[in-house]
């Protein structure tokens, strides 16, 4: 059997701060973030089925990633909650309905954990995340690979 990788990317604008970093990003400020997700599998043999010669159909990984990640993530702002903090963002949240309050660092590194588990949990049988990329500038991004994480 072949194993194929399809890749789809994803775009979404989103803000956020790194509470008690020690650069300039413990400001508030937004990224243009592209993620690209890449599924392993291998392609249909039934020629009876619609998604013959697919891994997976390009449009049911559009879905999914739409709704767990671009959807509630886009032009939206991640804070971390912290006991310091949670009045004032709890008065932020009240205002504007795309504020979420997480109990981790919004880093890139972070949030791919996140998607990771998310997406990975929606796929088809014998269809495997195999990769997730997300750049949060043009120069800078981050990478979760299964294989990496499998041992």
């Amino acid at each position: 059997m072949t194993t194929i990788r399809l890749t789809r990317e994803f775009s979404f604008e989103m803000a956020h701060a790194l509470e008690g970093y020690d650069g300039l990003c413990r400001h508030l400020h937004g990224h243009s973030y592209k993620l690209f997700v890449t599924v392993s599998g291998t392609p249909c043999d039934d020629p009876q089925n619609p998604k013959y010669g697919m891994v997976m159909d390009f449009g049911d990984l559009k879905r999914i990633v739409n709704r767990l990640v671009v959807e509630p993530y886009d032009h939206a702002l991640v804070l971390r909650q912290t006991p310091e903090n949670l009045r004032l963002l709890e008065q932020v949240r009240a205002k504007w309905e795309r504020v979420y309050l997480v109990d981790y660092q919004p880093t890139c590194e972070q949030m791919l954990i996140r998607f990771a588990g998310q997406i990975a949990a929606e796929l088809p049988r014998g269809v495997q995340l195999a990769e997730l990329r997300l750049y949060e500038t043009e120069k800078s991004h981050a990478t979760w690979r299964a294989e990496d994480n499998s041992r």
